[in-house]
């Protein structure tokens, strides 16, 4: 199948440097791969997107969600605390509400508020598994991302151990099984996991949180399974100082010292947040090569800080970006995130400035990031850290994962550089079309198959029980 992309007015590609923007103004794209860029003229019997008035992005590639979160957003007992007392609050005290209904529902919901963002690919980090769990999450989170045409990462989360904080939960939630938990890889493995470039479908060995999730023999012992396998690795580290006070009472190191002892560092290897490192520990992950996925706006909710994306980057880090989850974000789409997190480096530059009389030599952040590093760390840094080598540039040769955006909403107008649009003014700018690997999913602004006023009444039903259940 051929498909002509024409009369764009601007294309950013996802690379660095000069090669970030394309005159285009046309994109062809045949059997799911971008065939030629330039001033094309149309085929018989080719399809048309008239791209007129309309920006071209490389679609996003979301590091590090969680999808089931998408039915606890502003959720008040823990609106206003910090991320221990806030797992506590939120994402722990629901976890036993979620039976096999209410988990599918909150995973199209994220999903479809993510692709709506122009959003191809998810990296799910699930750890809603436990002992004889009368559900299998991982199938319906596959099933979901398959029925909307997305391409799904599945970040196996869990834990074989408790954390102190979890420990009144109901038996239901309790840790699994060692044993289980390694046979369940190798069955989803066996069952999902795609290697190829174009592959749609992939699994992630993804312990919830190193540091607590498991015994220190058990995650060597991880990491050699999932290397075996041919598969990534994930976790959430350093997102707060409480990392930092673990890793030192525990274990006497810091927690990038302990990750690198039990084999949890390399270029298959990337974690959420970052946001509290050590200079050392920065040097360490960029001499291995191991990936960030940056969750600007779930730090900032819950107050944890800001990830220095200018320092990693210079090590030699790998850098993407990540929604996080909905409970600690309230609006988990990936073009909410790349606004945020153009304005938070921008910021945490700003912030490092001194006046003169005492040393300083600038005055803010204002020249920390580009809009193009933004769209390169969302599109290409996260297709790099998953291991999609043909996605996240739009570039001939790659697979076409492309976002259309319509600058139609009156917070675009007026742009001296509409290319800018979709990063710069925030917002959700509506989609002429998204395609994921050659095939339209999302065509003037609509998903087919989508109802999203029974949607919303479906939301606000499941809320109401799952509270109903938390407060039992």
């Amino acid at each position: 199948m051929s498909l002509l992309i024409k009369n764009a007015h601007a294309i950013l590609t996802g690379l660095p440097g000069e090669q970030a923007r394309r005159a285009g103004p046309d994109i062809r794209v045949r059997d799911g791969v971008i065939e030629a860029i330039g001033h094309l003229a149309p085929l018989a019997d080719e399809r048309l997107i008239d791209a007129r008035d309309c920006v071209v992005y490389p679609a996003w590639v979301n590091t590090h969600h969680h999808l089931f979160q998408s039915l606890l957003k502003g959720e008040p007992q823990g609106l206003n605390q910090s991320l221990t007392a806030w797992l506590s609050a939120t994402p722990y005290r629901f976890r036993a509400a979620f039976d096999e209904p209410t988990f599918r529902l909150a995973v199209r919901i994220g999903l479809i508020e993510l692709l709506r963002s122009g959003c191809a690919t998810v990296a799910d980090h699930n750890y809603l598994y436990w002992p004889d769990m009368p559900f299998d999450t991982s199938q319906i989170i596959f099933e979901e991302g398959e029925a909307l045409g997305m391409r799904i990462v599945l970040c196996r989360g869990g834990a074989t151990q408790s954390r102190a904080i979890e420990q009144n939960l109901p038996l239901a939630l309790r840790p699994e099984s060692y044993e289980h938990y390694m046979a369940d890889i190798e069955r989803l493995v066996s069952r999902y996991h795609d290697a190829r470039p174009t592959s749609m479908r992939r699994v992630v060995m993804a312990p919830t949180t190193l540091l607590h999730s498991a015994p220190p023999s058990q995650l060597r012992e991880m990491a050699a399974l999932a290397r075996r396998l041919g598969i990534r690795m994930h976790s959430h580290l350093s997102e707060t100082v409480d990392y930092l006070d673990a890793a030192r009472a525990r274990f006497n190191m810091t927690p990038v010292q302990f990750c690198a002892e039990h084999d949890w560092l390399g270029e298959d290897v990337w974690f959420a947040h970052l946001v509290k490192l050590l200079p050392e520990e920065i040097t360490l992950l960029g001499k291995t090569g191991t990936g960030i996925a940056h969750c600007p706006q779930s730090n900032g909710r819950l107050g944890s800080g800001i990830a220095d994306l200018l320092a990693l980057e210079l090590a030699g880090v790998p850098v993407s970006l990540g929604v996080d989850g909905a409970a600690s974000n309230e609006a988990a789409d990936m073009q909410s995130e790349a606004h945020a997190a153009w304005l938070l480096q921008r910021a945490r530059k700003g912030m490092q400035a001194q006046p003169r009389y005492d040393g300083g030599t600038f005055e803010g952040g204002g020249d920390a990031v580009s809009i193009e590093d933004v769209v390169r760390w969302g599109s290409a840094g996260g297709a790099n850290v998953l291991g999609l080598s043909r996605s996240g540039t739009i570039e001939v040769g790659m697979q076409a994962d492309i976002a259309v955006y319509r600058l139609d909403d009156p917070r675009y107008f007026g742009l001296h550089d509409m290319a800018i649009g979709p990063v710069a003014c925030g917002g959700r700018a509506s989609l002429k079309a998204l395609m994921v690997n050659g095939r339209p999913i999302v065509e003037d602004d609509t998903v087919p198959g989508v109802d999203l006023e029974t949607m919303r009444r479906d939301a606000m039903a499941a809320v109401r029980t799952l509270q109903q259940r938390a407060n039992a």
